[in-house]
């Protein structure tokens, strides 16, 4: 079992778990900017020609131009992807650090685990509305959903661990989060996967 450790000692803690770590967010960053970014170029082509069919609109599910016209996708009162334009870099620029052997401090940790998290909520709410109330799919937009969920898991494992996270004095809350944040993440994709077939089954069953 895990030993818990105090605030103090997180700035001189060495932490090989963090190495792999940094891949996954470089690698989860790369690709969340790369989507995100995209589809901001496809929304400013459909403000701009409203003819315009953007190239992640597949079918009636898989229609990326009916969610792009959504209120939805606006919560903020601008386009979703400019959140993901602006907020995966500072996901790729923390890999890039952790990668160069820098230690970064408590408060660091916690700014980056309030950003997952609220970008895994986000991403559930948008889940949902595009499930049950819009009806529809933005491929684009569920690349940067596969990239959050594991974003969050493993970030969250990693500052329970480091005790980053507050009192867990027996380690049981950063070793089941260790243990069990792989199947966490499977589970999450499956759990999503499973309500995309429930949602849209009569448009799939359709296909066969």
């Amino acid at each position: 079992m895990s030993t818990p450790l105090t605030v103090g000692d997180l700035a001189d803690v060495d932490e090989p778990q963090e190495r792999p770590l940094a891949f996954g967010l470089l690698v989860g960053g790369l690709v969340g900017f790369v989507a995100s970014a995209v589809l901001l170029v496809e929304r400013i082509r459909l403000a701009e020609d409203s003819d315009y069919v953007p190239t992640c609109s597949i079918n009636p599910v898989l229609s990326c131009g009916n969610v792009m016209e959504s209120a939805q996708a606006a919560l903020l009162g601008f386009p979703n992807p400019i959140i993901g334009v602006a907020t995966f870099p500072v996901v790729i620029t923390t890999a890039a650090v952790l990668l160069a052997g820098a230690r970064l401090a408590r408060w660091y940790w916690l700014g980056l685990q309030a950003g997952v998290t609220v970008a895994f909520a986000f991403i559930c709410w948008l889940v949902f509305q595009s499930l049950y109330r819009i009806g529809a799919l933005c491929p684009y937009c569920m690349v940067v959903w596969a990239v959050v969920i594991p974003l969050f898991w493993y970030v969250t494992a990693r500052n329970a661990a480091a005790g980053a996270l507050g009192n867990d004095p027996d380690g049981r809350l950063a070793d089941g989060l260790r243990d069990w944040r792989a199947p966490l993440v499977f589970g999450t994709y499956v759990v999503v996967v499973l309500l995309i077939l429930e949602r849209f089954w009569s448009y799939w069953s359709s296909l066969l």
